[in-house]
């Protein structure tokens, strides 16, 4: 396995790295390489995280809990344009959730290293499920206005704050190998993206025979799967992080530490523009449905259903892939898959041709994220893994308010179809920038890699060339 190929295949390598070269791939390594024997199939391969017990809870009450948020994220938005009319207002509903994960999830990766992730997880699930409840008492009641969606929509932004980085630290809890981490950050993208195909197309459904009010019910008790998997999950006692140094003075050291670590900073960079320029097609959805299209909330269903499907034929694809060898062209790929399925998307009038529109842009998107939150995870140092996963919470969801909001004005003012064209063409800038940074990128990412065992074969290698008397740990 060469290490070069993380981000780029460059043909020239040290004479260090060329002893590398004579590891057979069949052999195991110092931590055991069970998931990617020869002889596995690849069904095994992409479910080998499932072997873990607590993660196979977690797939499972994750897996129902997030049809139910899909049913409130298409029901949310179905119900302000119902309301209003607005692609503007859908914009600042879009950006009044998810602008406090972008101004307090710094703060919550902090207190995540800090505290039990598990109770954290518990805690934000309960709050979601109170949040959920609210929601479908003002619709059934006929009470509901745009008021109380901005304000609820706030308070799911401020948990998701902390549990969005919490659910991502807390994968390596579940999955005790660590070679089967990329397998389970893969999974739990496919995980969300079956939720996205079945959980707007049920909307659809629930929306026309009685009202958005009873997805906001579904998504509350589906919330009871998920705090039940968490509560039956057997964890080993995690050591106490340290408390003596301040909050303030743990920010500083994260930021600075994602800031100075340039693969980590270059992929939350690229993260944080896309998000801000191409994911917030979605809040304009509803006007694509009604007014481009012509259809009703089975089109607007179908459209979200088919980013679904695509992000899952996607991520099925990552969570077969044997390591984290070429995710960095994996990015690349990914990304312009993206924004090229934008452009089309929003120069499309046929629903034909809107829908395998999606497929594409739904694939690059949730390939993107994944390849890009597996490499965060595998660089990033356990006792900032809080921190670092809060960064990439505010870098993917924490910038799509202000995307949103924007989408929104733009929506209004150019329409929705050239707004989300320009998306499209500035995702793709982004990614051609990140591209061109590759190569060092890669040469930055080797002794990362080696020193953490992360490839543990390299670490061999190295040893051997010289002349160590014994191999490197783990």
């Amino acid at each position: 396995m060469e290490v070069g190929r993380l981000f780029a295949l460059p043909r020239r390598r040290s004479p260090l790295a060329r002893v590398t070269l004579r590891w057979e791939p069949g052999a195991p390594s110092e931590r055991g390489v069970s998931a990617a024997k020869n002889g596995e199939s690849t069904l095994a391969l992409m479910g080998r995280a499932l072997r873990h017990r607590n993660y196979r809870l977690f797939f499972a009450g994750q897996g129902t809990s997030l049809i139910g948020t899909w049913l409130t994220r298409v029901a949310t938005s179905w119900l302000v344009y119902r309301l209003t009319h607005s692609a503007f207002l859908l914009g600042v509903v879009g950006f009044s959730t998810q602008i406090p994960t972008f101004l307090v999830a710094p703060i919550a990766g902090v207190l995540i290293d800090r505290w039990n992730r598990h109770r954290v997880l518990v805690m934000t699930q309960a709050l979601a499920m109170l949040q959920s409840t609210l929601l479908a008492v003002f619709a059934l009641t006929k009470t509901i206005t745009v008021w109380h969606v901005l304000a609820l929509g706030a308070f799911q932004g401020l948990i998701n704050a902390f549990d969005t980085p919490a659910r991502q630290a807390f994968v390596v809890e579940m999955v005790e190998s660590r070679e089967d981490l990329p397998n389970a950050i893969a999974l739990n993208s496919s995980m969300v993206n079956s939720a996205r195909l079945l959980g707007p197309s049920i909307a659809g459904v629930l929306i026309a025979a009685v009202g958005e009010g009873w997805c906001f019910a579904v998504d509350a008790a589906s919330y009871l799967a998920v705090i039940a998997s968490l509560l039956a999950m057997r964890l080993a006692a995690a050591p106490q992080p340290s408390r003596e140094i301040r909050v303030l003075a743990q920010l500083r050291e994260g930021f600075h530490y994602v800031a100075t670590v340039v693969p980590i900073r270059s992929i939350l960079l690229l993260l944080a523009f896309v998000s801000l320029t191409g994911v917030p097609y979605m809040v304009l959805m509803p006007v694509f449905a009604v007014r481009v299209l012509h259809g009703g909330p089975h089109t607007l269903g179908l459209l979200t259903a088919s980013a679904g499907a695509g992000a899952i034929l996607g991520v099925l694809w990552l969570a077969s892939r044997r390591g984290v060898r070429g995710l960095g062209r994996v990015i690349c790929w990914a990304g312009g898959a993206f924004g090229g399925g934008l452009v089309g998307f929003g120069l499309s009038r046929w629903l034909w041709l809107s829908v395998p529109a999606m497929v594409i842009t739904g694939c690059g998107m949730m390939v993107q994220m994944a390849a890009s939150n597996t490499l965060l995870q595998t660089l990033v140092e356990d006792s900032k893994r809080g921190r670092v996963m809060s960064f990439y919470t505010m870098a993917f969801f924490g910038t799509l308010p202000l995307g949103s909001l924007a989408a929104g004005v733009l929506g209004d003012r150019i329409g929705a179809p050239a707004t989300v064209v320009g998306g499209g063409v500035a995702t793709l800038v982004a990614v051609l920038l990140f591209a061109r940074g590759l190569p060092r990128m890669r040469e930055l990412a080797r002794p990362i890699l080696v020193r953490r065992g992360i490839i543990p074969e390299i670490a061999k290698g190295l040893g051997e060339a010289a002349e160590l008397s014994q191999p490197p740990e783990g």
